[in-house]
């Protein structure tokens, strides 16, 4: 906890930034570019997402590093085409307060005024979100394998 104050630090200090504006506070859906996330190497990054209450990212495409940590720390990282990405910012500038509902059941994410697009998500990622599975309850689910496995090749 604590890295909200680190997210976007640089363009925070721009007082024009979209996210100082008071509009946009309490957002929990993020409209980011493509590649979003290159260069963080870390999971900084997304725990400032979590931190700041990103609950989901929308973007054409997502540096893999990135993308990886979103999942390992529960934010969904899904991918939109720019056509959609430049109708959601469009449609978010012109009606302030703007809701974006975003379905990752049905990979789909609509709006109060009848916009409707799919988003992608590879189809992993989208049964651990779902499922609340991190990376040791993935493995867990294999429990009764892995003790077969060690039974059979325990060395004494």
């Amino acid at each position: 906890t604590g890295f909200a104050d680190a997210l976007f630090f640089d363009w925070r200090a721009d007082a024009g930034f979209v996210l100082n504006q008071p509009r946009y506070a309490g957002a929990s859906v993020l409209l980011a570019g493509a590649n979003f996330g290159c260069g963080s190497s870390r999971e900084h990054a997304v725990w400032a997402l979590h931190d700041a209450g990103f609950k989901a990212v929308l973007a054409p495409s997502f540096a893999d590093i990135f993308a990886g940590n979103a999942l390992a720390n529960g934010l969904l990282a899904a991918r939109v085409d720019e056509a959609t990405l430049e109708a959601l910012a469009a449609r978010v500038e012109a009606m302030p307060g703007y809701q974006l509902t975003v379905d990752l059941e049905a990979e789909r994410i609509t709006g109060p005024d009848g916009f409707a697009a799919p988003i992608a998500v590879d189809p992993l990622t989208r049964q651990r979100l779902l499922a609340g599975l991190d990376d040791i309850a993935l493995i867990l689910q294999h429990e009764a394998a892995i003790r077969r496995y060690e039974a059979a090749h325990l060395r004494v």
